[in-house]
């Protein structure tokens, strides 16, 4: 994910200007600029500044990792539904976070997101399909849906 120097220098928790310094000395990693626009690339959610060579040591304070959540559809409950009312189906989307899981029928993603589809590399649980995004606030639509947490 590429970010532009004022969404890069906020994450630094930086001047634009101090970021604006770093990209003429070449000392942030990876960024590029295309016409009049500097294009930054996020490693951890962070962008990656190399060490200078004089002066004190950076303070810059580092931010919580944002876990990536996946948003998975679990097909054997789809299967299992068919023939069911609709008060004894069983919840059908998975939102996982660390390791919490989270059932319901109906989510909203507030922020970007992706699909991804890896059937050479599926998940733990074997999904080939899933959602991620950085976004630690997934609204569940509906009052039922379950938590489970797994402690490995």
């Amino acid at each position: 994910m590429y970010v532009g120097t004022t969404k890069a220098a906020s994450l630094l928790m930086i001047s634009t200007r101090r970021l604006r310094q770093l990209l003429k000395e070449g000392r942030v990693i990876g960024a590029y600029k295309s016409g009049n626009f500097w294009f930054i690339p996020l490693y951890e959610g962070l962008p990656s500044i190399k060490q200078g060579t004089r002066g004190p040591v950076s303070s810059w304070k580092k931010r919580k990792r944002l876990s990536l959540t996946r948003i998975h559809i679990n097909r054997q409950n789809i299967n299992l539904n068919r023939n069911k009312s609709k008060e004894e189906r069983q919840p059908v989307i998975s939102v996982k976070r660390g390791t919490e899981n989270i059932y319901g029928f109906e989510v909203e993603i507030p922020s970007p997101c992706r699909v991804v589809y890896r059937p050479d590399k599926p998940l733990a649980c074997g999904a080939c399909v899933w959602i991620e995004t950085l976004c630690s606030e997934i609204h569940f639509i509906g009052s039922s849906f379950t938590s489970l947490k797994k402690y490995d």
